[in-house]
């Protein structure tokens, strides 16, 4: 897996969402590709060969797990990691029954989602690409 080839799918949010995590991806090439909605991040997702997708628990019209749940009926296999304002026990049971690789408190702490990154690149591909 080259730098150029890394692409992480990241849902539109009502926050500067988009902007924070390009100062994760940005100094290590990796692409952040920002989808609108669902249907949008599976046409993404259907085009482009995306490693993970970062997806906000909170955001309109859909929330979070239902687009989860729309995406592991396509690529089950995509590992991703949610955000949300709330992180009680029925989202993260809800959460683990979709696979979910992590679950991350907002206001995200970019420290934690740059670890959460790591461990996933790690284990999903053996790469160190956000290793600190």
């Amino acid at each position: 897996m080259t730098l150029s080839e890394i692409n992480v799918l990241v849902g539109r949010s009502d926050w500067a969402w988009a902007e924070a995590v390009e100062s994760i991806f940005a100094p290590r090439g990796v692409n952040s590709i920002v989808a609108a909605d669902a249907a949008n991040a599976l046409d993404i997702i259907e085009r482009r060969n995306i490693h993970t997708a970062i997806v906000d628990m909170d955001s309109a019209p859909a929330n979070g797990l239902s687009i989860i749940r729309l995406i592991r009926g396509y690529y089950p296999m995509l590992p991703c990691i949610l955000v949300s304002r709330s992180t009680e026990e029925k989202l993260l049971v809800n959460a683990l029954a979709l696979d979910v690789f992590s679950v991350i408190a907002k206001p995200v702490d970019m420290r934690i989602l740059q670890e959460q990154l790591n461990r996933l690149f790690m284990k999903k591909y053996n790469s160190m690409i956000f290793n600190s």
